[in-house]
């Protein structure tokens, strides 16, 4: 039987980004609580001096374009200057673009692609340098419900998504070898500060009633316990593997 010492992260090095709200703050605030010390990247550097500032002292604001894949590769080597090692690597950034296919050309696509796709791609491979040198590390991509299913009005970021899951075993197959485990956690519907007008809207909290297991919308902080599972020794073997964290959304027909 597994004691809480298996999730005692006490020591180790993180890295996620989109750290300054939302399910991104959400993993970051886990991880911190389990005794990590957590690089929070994101675009808007005063939003992370706050977000560090409110995490206490094992927080760490790293300004960072995911897409800028040169200032990325920059920010890992600032980070493994400063700590000497990387541990943990949560891909929490994405981006969403909703229309139907005759209103999404190709460059959309390719936008797209560039933030959810590329740079977890980009991420995943200059983390995966020093955790190789070290034997052990754990990558996260944060994935979603719409890898697995589809709904009309959706198809860019529904690839994306689903391009990211299938990354994630690929890489896992490859690293695992060298002692990097890569797996996924697909959100389903949480009550972020983005989505805050479905949020405000009854009928969609009516619908989840009746379409999720659970009936409701996820709370952010529900999402940290996986996060905290995935990057401890709690899931030493478990590898390639795509969590979904959605009431049961997926499991509710």
């Amino acid at each position: 039987m597994h004691s809480t010492s298996h999730f005692d992260l006490t020591g180790r090095v993180a890295l996620v980004t989109g750290a300054t709200r939302g399910l991104g703050r959400a993993m970051a605030a886990g991880l911190i609580g389990h005794g990590a010390r957590v690089w929070l990247a994101g675009r808007d550097a005063d939003a992370l001096a706050l977000a560090a500032a409110e995490l206490g002292p094992q927080a760490v604001a790293c300004p960072l374009d995911v897409a800028d894949l040169p200032a990325a590769t920059a920010a890992l080597d600032r980070l493994l200057q400063a700590e000497g090692r990387l541990d943990v690597l949560i891909n929490n950034v994405g981006q969403r673009h909703r229309a139907p296919l005759d209103d999404l050309p190709a460059d959309a696509l390719r936008g797209l692609m560039e933030v959810n796709l590329v740079s977890a791609w980009h991420l995943c491979r200059e983390a995966a340098r020093p955790m190789q040198r070290q034997g052990s590390g754990s990558i996260v991509n944060v994935t979603s419900i719409a890898g697995p299913i589809a709904r009309s009005g959706d198809a860019a970021y529904t690839t994306t998504k689903g391009a990211l899951e299938a990354m994630t075993r690929a890489l896992a197959a490859e690293l695992g070898p060298r002692g990097v485990r890569v797996n996924a956690i697909a959100p389903g519907f949480f009550a972020t500060d983005a989505n805050a007008g479905m949020v405000a809207d009854p009928g969609i909290a009516e619908w989840l009633s009746r379409r999720s297991s659970l009936g409701r919308w996820g709370r952010p902080d529900e999402v940290a316990g996986a996060a905290v599972f995935l990057a401890s020794d709690a899931a030493s073997y478990v590898t390639g593997h795509t969590l979904a964290v959605d009431g049961g959304y997926l499991a509710h027909f």
